[in-house]
């Protein structure tokens, strides 16, 4: 029989919703590819709500976690995000430096007006943050998908702008296995058959609201 732990990743590995994620991605790139620079632009600033409450994110899930083994594991990732004590290498720091290095306007990139989708991922963040299996499930959810959408932003700067040395996408690449690995090991004490369900429908309301994020920018660069 599987353990509890091994039955939690197994369902959210197997996770269909994950999947249309996956194709939301699929959809942006492939119909993105010849977006204006002004297009883009919009893209990175709508990227950067979600990007600069994550940490936060993170330090809240800190704040309720039950055990002293998940606040550790959490840190870890924490303290990836926050450039390891160089402030320089925060990853909102090189998420703005690639970006603004590619061409775009910093303004455009740190202080655009979120759109509702936007709005609702953060607030979906922020919400399941309170609550320490609600948080675990953003926590899995969000890692397993990042690269991913890094490496589908970075497809659409370097397409639009030839830039092809994105420190922000190296970045992730080099942490962001440790990141999956981490936030699995969040999963390993025992849970109740109802825990998991929480944990897994979290995960599941996270996706749901990125596919929601990138629907939306989708509509709004292509219209």
């Amino acid at each position: 029989m599987a353990t509890s732990e091994a039955r939690v990743l197994e369902v959210l590995r197997e996770d269909s919703i994950r999947s249309r994620l996956t194709s939301e991605l699929d959809a942006l790139i492939d119909q993105g590819s010849a977006l204006s620079a002004n297009n883009v632009g919009f893209i990175l600033g709508q990227w950067f709500h979600p990007l600069h409450y994550f940490p936060v994110f993170l330090s809240r899930l800190i704040a309720v976690s039950k055990t002293v083994e998940a606040q550790t594991f959490i840190s870890k990732i924490l303290w990836q995000e926050l450039g390891q004590g160089n402030p320089s290498l925060a990853h909102e720091k090189i998420y703005i430096d690639t970006m603004t290095d590619a061409g775009f306007d910093r303004n455009t990139v740190t202080s655009s007006a979120a759109l509702g989708s936007t709005a609702a991922l953060v607030s979906g963040y922020e919400k399941a943050s309170s609550d320490y299996l609600t948080g675990l499930g953003f926590l899995y959810g969000t890692e397993v998908a990042d690269l991913a959408m890094v490496s589908s932003i970075g497809k659409l700067v370097g397409n639009c702008t030839g830039q092809r040395t994105l420190p922000w996408v190296d970045i992730h690449v080099e942490q962001e296995p440790d990141h999956v690995e981490t936030s699995c090991k969040t999963l390993m004490p025992a849970f109740s058959t109802a825990e998991q369900s929480r944990i897994v429908s979290s995960a599941e309301e996270m996706w749901n609201l990125w596919i929601a994020f990138f629907a939306e920018l989708k509509k709004q660069v292509l219209q």
